[in-house]
C-alpha cells in the first residue's frame, strides 16, 4: 500500500489515496500503522476517498483506531494532497467528513498549496449535541472533578466534542495523567477532546491539547476552533485570535452573524513510502 506521511502544525497523520488503495481493515491498519516505535508513527490514519456529496471523503481514524468525526490540521492536508498530487485544480473545494461536508479554500505559492482556509461549520453548545450527560441545556463554566481535583470547564461541539479548561500554565500540567480521565470522565458518553488554555490577550491564546483516541498531539484544529468560541463567548477574547499550539499557529475566526467557524493554517508533506498490511 502506498502513502504518504503529512503534517499540520505537527498534528501528523499517515494519508492513503483510496480511490486507487485499498485497505480492508482500517481500524487495525490504524493501530499498527500509527505505532511510533514498530510502524510509520503518526496520530491517525486518513482515507481518502470518493464522495457523492462534496469533492472528496476524508475517512479518519485515531492511533487507538477508533474513528474520527473531523479533524481540522488533517483536513487542511487532504486539501494540499488532493490539489499538488493532481486529483482536482480547484482551489475552492469541499471535502465530506462524519462531522459534515466542509469547504476549503487554497493559497498557492508556485502552484503548490501553502496554506487552507476551512469553514469548519457552527459551533454547538447544546448538551445534547456535543454529547454531555447533563440535563442542562448548554455545559459552560461548570465543576467536574478529575483526579480528585475540581475543575471547572466548558463544553463545545466543533465537529467533535471538546472540552475547555483555562489555566495559567498548561505546560506545567501531568498531562500523562490527567488527559486520559478527562478523556473518559463519566460526563462525556462519547469521549472528548480536551484543550487546556491561557489567555494571552483578547486576540491570542496558548492551547495545550489531549485528543480523544491520540493522546496528546502538537496541535488540533477542532481544538483551536472550541477554544477560540467557548473564550469569545465567555468575553475573554474577541471573535478572532491566533491560536498557539505545541506545533504552532493556527488563525481562528467566528463569523457570529452566520455562525459559522473558519479556520486558517499550514499543510506539509513529510514524506511518501509503501508498506505491506
Amino acid at each position: 500500500m502506498k502513502f504518504t506521511k503529512m503534517q499540520g502544525c505537527g498534528n501528523d497523520y499517515i494519508y492513503v489515496n483510496a480511490l486507487e488503495e485499498t485497505v480492508a481493515d482500517p481500524s487495525a491498519a490504524a493501530m499498527r500503522l500509527s505505532d511510533r516505535h514498530f510502524g510509520i508513527g503518526g496520530d491517525g490514519l486518513v482515507l481518502i476517498r470518493p464522495s457523492e456529496k462534496a469533492d472528496f471523503f476524508m475517512d479518519m481514524y485515531n492511533a487507538d483506531g477508533s474513528r474520527s468525526e473531523m479533524c481540522g490540521n488533517a483536513i487542511r492536508c487532504v486539501g494540499k494532497y488532493v490539489h499538488d498530487r493532481g486529483l482536482t485544480e480547484k482551489t475552492e473545494l469541499t471535502i465530506e467528513t462524519l462531522g459534515g461536508v466542509k469547504t476549503l479554500w487554497l493559497t498557492l505559492e508556485n502552484g503548490a498549496v501553502s496554506s487552507v482556509r476551512v469553514c469548519m461549520g457552527e459551533p454547538r453548545f447544546a448538551s445534547a449535541e456535543i454529547p454531555v450527560a447533563d440535563d442542562a441545556p448548554t455545559f459552560l463554566r461548570r465543576s467536574i472533578e478529575v483526579c480528585s481535583r475540581q475543575w471547572q470547564v466548558s463544553a463545545v461541539n466543533t465537529g467533535n466534542p471538546h472540552c475547555v479548561v483555562f489555566t495559567e500554565d498548561p505546560y506545567a500540567l501531568d498531562f500523562s495523567r490527567i488527559g486520559p480521565a478527562f478523556e473518559h470522565h463519566p460526563v462525556f458518553p462519547a469521549r472528548a477532546n480536551i484543550e487546556f488554555v491561557k489567555v494571552i490577550d483578547h486576540n491570542t491564546l496558548k492551547m495545550r491539547v489531549w485528543e480523544r483516541g491520540s493522546g496528546e498531539t502538537l496541535a488540533c484544529g477542532t481544538g483551536a476552533c472550541a477554544s477560540l468560541a467557548v473564550s469569545a463567548l465567555l468575553g475573554k477574547t474577541g471573535d478572532e485570535a491566533d491560536v498557539l499550539l505545541t506545533g504552532g499557529r493556527l488563525h481562528i475566526a467566528w463569523d457570529r452573524k452566520d455562525n459559522l467557524l473558519y479556520m486558517t493554517g499550514p499543510a506539509e508533506f513529510v514524506f511518501d513510502g509503501e508498506v505491506t498490511l
